[in-house]
């Protein structure tokens, strides 16, 4: 297509406004991709403590719990939305998977916080061993003490940031990406 005929489509209006990207912000795409991405998150950190031997914290853990709500929430909003598809339903969905998002960004902080000693560690988030039964006499691995690892030590840094660090990076891009999709999504059904 030559130039001349762009401008002519763009002066007209019959050019189509949307690129790739808004296409997968509007309608029910992004909750689709959210979910994806929360899936795809959770199965690196499984991984990394699978394959590679790194032991959640409790923070850890708190932050794959933001990923499992975020996962659940948004199958059963695109469910409902399948059934009831409504814009402002959908809107609202990319509000809140945006809202879940920055609570990841808060828990993620707080532990990069942590680990950086800006802030104090939780109760509990102390390495060493923790005999959660303390019922004597037990055969076998029950009596063995549980190990936990330290919340303020990071297994490794990646271009200066630990996981917990990257985990703020990336959920401030998914948060972003929620509430520029609840726009766009109630931009294009607005224009109909």
């Amino acid at each position: 297509m030559t130039l001349r005929r762009i401008a002519a489509r763009a002066l007209t209006g019959t050019m189509d406004r949307m690129t790739p990207l808004t296409n997968l912000l509007t309608g029910w795409r992004w909750p689709v991709l959210a979910l994806t991405a929360s899936a795809l998150i959770l199965a690196a950190a499984h991984a990394f403590e699978t394959f590679g031997g790194l032991a959640p914290c409790p923070l850890c853990l708190r932050q794959r719990e933001v990923y499992w709500a975020l996962i659940f929430m948004t199958a059963t909003g695109l469910t409902i939305w399948r059934f009831v598809p409504k814009r402002r339903f959908l809107v609202a969905l990319n509000v809140l998977i945006g809202l879940v998002f920055g609570v990841g960004v808060v828990v993620a902080a707080y532990h990069a916080g942590v680990e950086w000693q800006i802030f104090p560690p939780p109760t509990g988030c102390s390495a060493g061993g923790v005999n959660p039964l303390d019922v004597g006499d037990l055969s076998g691995g029950l009596n063995q003490p549980m190990k936990i690892a330290a919340c303020n030590a990071a297994p490794f840094h990646f271009f200066g940031l630990s996981m917990a660090g990257w985990n703020v990076v990336i959920s401030l891009m998914l948060a972003g990406a929620s509430f520029a999709a609840a726009a766009l999504t109630f931009r294009s059904f607005q224009a109909k």
